[in-house]
């Protein structure tokens, strides 16, 4: 292990026990928020102080087979379990190091929470419509398969069947920590069902992809700089949502930002989930702004939230898709449109962490 991540590691332990001071002292458990707080993040180093002490375990475990290993020659039984322990103890060692360095990355405090996967068509008009279709159907897949609950908020169809926009609400285990890296532009080549001559297209959309807000720190909004409007929904839903004002439509009017819910027949819980997302939006902006500020620091695209980045090429005459942020190719784009997105996720989480575990060597 370097020996930048051994100092790292070693004031975890430091700190631990300057925790478990403080939460004893009766001020600070006298201070239920204080209190709450300190014990949040004891929670926290403790979980990485004891896998550094089991790592420091073994490797003294491992020292000590060694040693025994090169003094066993001529004790056959003697020097197999020597080996065995000397390769268990590697094996464990270098899982432990994988997990350490884990562990000792930045923590986006949003990564646990629900989040609004927002699909706008974009270049390309009827055939960017039915790709932002394609999009939503791919994303609602690969949620069934994590056992997350989808459900869409709002949409916007064109008559073949297509989204102008869409909103998707997500909830389950660490959802925006895994579909953070979806926001941005996405670009589409094949053959429109539009198309009479067989001609490969070229069109596009952009996704953002919106934490929920935690409602104890969320951004407080005067209700005095919101345009609330009702309307009747559009598209199926029978008799009733013909004939109510059950849609709802929340415009932001310092920023201009908009959000609406047309899904539910209840006009107050449209409201509900339409503030929700406009909130959303809001701090998404303000993340952005400070995401821009930072740009000079971070030279990774990924996690940029640009919207105007073309993050990704979905290549359907050759079964291929490729993220241009870490140069990812792969050639299984139907099973990738059918949900089976772990490859791309996995490869985009592992390229952060590493440029997150190089940041931390540098600035050490």
């Amino acid at each position: 292990m370097k020996l930048f991540l051994r100092q790292q590691l070693a004031r975890y332990a430091d700190r631990l026990g300057e925790l478990e001071f403080l939460l004893s002292r009766p001020d600070i458990m006298n201070d239920m928020a204080q209190f709450r707080l300190l014990s949040r993040e004891h929670t926290e180093v403790a979980a990485v102080a004891n896998r550094w002490q089991r790592y420091q375990q073994r490797e003294a475990d491992l020292a000590a087979a060694q040693d025994l290993l090169k003094n066993s020659a001529d004790d056959p039984d003697m020097a197999q379990m020597a080996q065995e322990e000397v390769d268990g103890a590697s094996v464990e060692i270098e899982q432990l190091e994988t997990e350490l360095q884990r562990m000792l990355l930045p923590k986006d405090p949003d990564d646990a929470r629900n989040a609004f996967i927002e699909i706008r068509a974009g270049t390309g008009g009827d055939e960017s419509a039915l790709f932002a279709a394609d999009l939503a159907r791919m994303y609602l897949r690969f949620c069934d398969r994590r056992g997350w609950r989808a459900e869409i908020l709002s949409e916007s169809p064109n008559e073949l069947g297509g989204y102008k926009e869409v909103v998707i609400k997500v909830e389950g285990d660490h959802v925006y920590g895994a579909l953070k890296f979806e926001s941005g532009g996405h670009r589409v080549q094949r053959v429109p069902v539009t198309e009479t001559q067989g001609r490969i297209h070229t069109s596009a959309c952009t996704v953002a992809v919106l934490a929920e807000p935690d409602e104890a720190e969320t951004i407080q909004i005067n209700p005095s700089d919101l345009r609330i409007d009702t309307y009747r929904a559009s598209g199926a839903g029978g008799q009733h949502i013909n004939k109510t004002d059950s849609a709802v439509r929340i415009t932001h009017l310092p920023t201009g930002i908009v959000s609406e819910c047309q899904e539910g027949r209840s006009q107050h819980s449209n409201k509900a989930k339409a503030l929700q997302v406009l909130t959303a939006r809001i701090q998404e902006k303000d993340r952005s702004a400070r995401a821009a500020r930072d740009a000079a620091e971070r030279k990774s695209l990924v996690g940029s939230g640009d919207r105007s980045d073309r993050i990704r090429t979905y290549n359907f005459p050759q079964g291929r898709l490729t993220d241009h942020r870490i140069n990812l190719t792969l050639y299984k784009l139907l099973a990738i449109m059918e949900g089976d997105m772990d490859d791309v996720l996995n490869a985009l989480q592992g390229h952060e962490a590493a440029a997150q575990l190089a940041a931390l060597e540098l600035n050490a």
